[in-house]
């Protein structure tokens, strides 16, 4: 065989390069293999048991026999995945719309602030009955309406954090972008995806503990005076609460915290580890996050040939693509034409939007009259109220915490499992030490409860702090260091311009996850005492329990006034000065 002088050997076939490969298999690619192999059959495994038989007459029984607990972590682990993976499409889609249509901006985004602050037992109560409609006589229509209360507990945060991620491209990645004429494709996949991992993989975490915190709500399900529930250690948990076993609350207690460490050490860990490659710096830090399994995964051949495999995949789809358009758009748009479309687009929403208020009111006219909406109008102010205290004071103790994390890779290896196994914790399984707690001290739940919400709120403070000083370049902390800025300096000139943007998207996350909290913390119940606080959350979570559907509009509606009207005032404006000020 022979070539021109001066030109490249003829490249290898694909076929020829992966048997290469397969030639040079080890031993870790052996474990490897079995792994995945292990891994399919468990989901499969698993998986069986969601295609069961169900009738909605027959009675629903919890078995909280401990030796149930591993298959019941398995059916968990299956539903928080699976809606995992569909709050990442989800969030690719609906951020990428909204970032890229200043028309669809208008809608989505203060439509995200009302998805946002719909509790998910207000989710739960519609989809219960539409997916047990879809899948008659299945099982599968519960689990589906279980991973759905899931997905609206991980989506809206993860959907924030892209959008705003896309809305402050660095302005050398944009021009970048512009100069080499990328598809719309490729500037997806090659810029605007890799400059928002960091923050993505962050907030997926934290969506990820939020799941974990309304196990036990989108489990085990009471709707319309009817009783619903699924094996998993959200109703394991519930049944144990319910009937008062302490030893069962502390087997599934001890379940949880198995699942999280194991879900954080063979998954967060490795992609936090990852997204370290996406930094935007020119100067590499001195120390890096490690994970042992990415460490592992990198010794094995698996992913070259996975690679290899579907490059040719990538390719036809990144040809395929060119029909978006290239990224050279016009910076300059015709401001007749804008103002004839923003005249149309804003009639049409208007007027869908005007009509579907007309019949939502008439709808409760007809029912209870629209006098229902004055009760929960005024326990919104006591849930407010409680919001605004755990959010300022969420801000003082995590934002520095946040930024000691972030800055120290070492630090995150020993704090990373300890805050996921705390902000995973629901609620529910601290009920039982809470009704001690409170009535040993006397201390009313109407303060207690907001340190229930904070269990599900204050983290996404402190994850989206951690992202923003892990974001910061490495080269302008060392900056920092040459010139001598220290202390109070240092904090208003370098840390908090380069951590406010995703401490914005942590505090309205937080803001409408301490209003959905409200609802499993305004009521707490062990064995058959229990305490209600005056707020707007019990008030949803009672007319939940009793199938009134027009208190539950009205209250569902009241607390989306309130968060979006929060956001409105306060966490919009911060998020264009995030935009114009602190952007890198």
């Amino acid at each position: 065989m022979s070539f021109k002088a001066g030109g490249a050997p003829p490249r290898a076939p694909l076929s020829s390069r992966f048997a290469g490969r397969l030639s040079r298999m080890s031993w870790v690619d052996v474990v490897v293999a079995a792994a995945v192999l292990v891994l399919l059959y468990l989901v499969l495994r698993v998986g069986q048991g969601t295609t069961v038989r169900f009738s909605t007459d027959q009675s629903v029984t919890v078995d909280t026999d401990p030796a149930r607990l591993p298959y019941d972590a398995a059916r968990s682990l299956l539903r928080m995945f699976v809606a995992l993976a569909a709050s990442v499409v989800f969030t690719f889609a609906y951020a990428y719309a909204a970032a890229k249509s200043r028309r669809l901006e208008r809608i989505l985004i203060p439509a995200l602030d009302i998805l946002q602050s719909v509790p998910v037992l207000g989710f739960l109560t519609v989809a219960v009955t539409g997916f047990i409609a879809l899948f008659p006589g299945s099982l599968l229509g519960l689990e589906c309406a279980s991973i759905f209360a899931i997905f609206t507990s991980q989506a809206w945060n993860m959907t924030f954090g892209f959008y705003h991620s896309l809305t402050s491209l660095p302005r050398e990645l944009d021009e970048l972008s512009r100069s080499f004429r990328f598809t719309k494709w490729m500037r997806f996949w090659k810029v605007e995806v890799p400059a928002g991992t960091i923050g993505l993989v962050w907030n997926g975490m934290m969506s990820f503990g939020g799941g974990w915190f309304f196990l036990v709500a989108s489990e085990a399900i009471s709707v319309n005076n009817k009783d619903y529930a699924l094996p998993g250690v959200g109703s394991y948990a519930g049944a144990a609460v319910a009937d008062g076993d302490l030893g069962k609350v502390g087997w599934a207690v001890l379940t949880m915290a198995v699942m999280v460490i194991g879900v954080n050490f063979l998954f967060w860990r490795p992609l936090t580890a990852w997204a370290e490659r996406f930094k935007n710096e020119q100067a590499e830090a001195d120390e890096v996050q490690r994970s042992v399994v990415l460490d592992f995964l990198r010794r094995s051949h698996w992913p070259h040939l996975l690679g290899t495999l579907l490059r040719p995949v990538g390719r036809a789809l990144g040809r395929a693509a060119r029909v978006f358009g290239t990224d050279d758009r016009p910076l300059s748009v015709d401001p007749a034409r804008r103002r004839t479309g923003d005249l149309a687009f804003g009639l049409v929403a208007g007027g869908l939007i005007v009509w579907g208020l007309v019949d939502l009111g008439r709808y409760l006219d007809d029912r209870t009259g629209l006098g229902v909406f004055g009760e929960p109008l005024l326990l919104g102010l006591v849930t407010f109220a409680r919001v605004v205290v755990l959010v300022a004071v969420a801000t003082v103790v995590w934002v520095p915490i946040g930024v000691r994390i972030g800055f120290s890779p070492r630090l995150t290896r020993i704090a990373q499992p300890i805050v996921q196994v705390l902000a995973s914790f629901p609620a529910n399984f601290l009920f039982p030490l809470a009704v001690w707690f409170f009535l040993k001290t006397g201390l009313s739940i109407d303060v207690g409860g907001i340190l229930l919400m904070a269990l599900g709120a204050q983290w996404y403070i402190l994850f989206n702090t951690i992202a923003g000083a892990m974001s910061i370049p490495t080269d302008l902390r060392e900056a920092m260091d040459d010139l001598g800025v220290r202390g109070r300096q240092r904090w208003r000139r370098l840390i908090l311009p380069g951590v406010f943007p995703a401490y914005v998207t942590g505090g309205i996350t937080a803001s409408g996850g301490a209003w959905n909290a409200s609802i499993v913390s305004e009521v707490v119940t062990f064995g058959g005492t229990t305490l209600t606080a005056t707020g707007l959350g019990a008030y949803i979570a009672e007319a939940t329990a009793d199938g009134d559907f027009p208190r539950l509009i009205a209250g569902v509606a009241v607390m989306s006034l309130y968060v979006v009207g929060l956001n409105r005032l306060l966490w919009r404006r911060l998020y264009r000065l995030a935009d114009t000020r602190y952007a890198l």
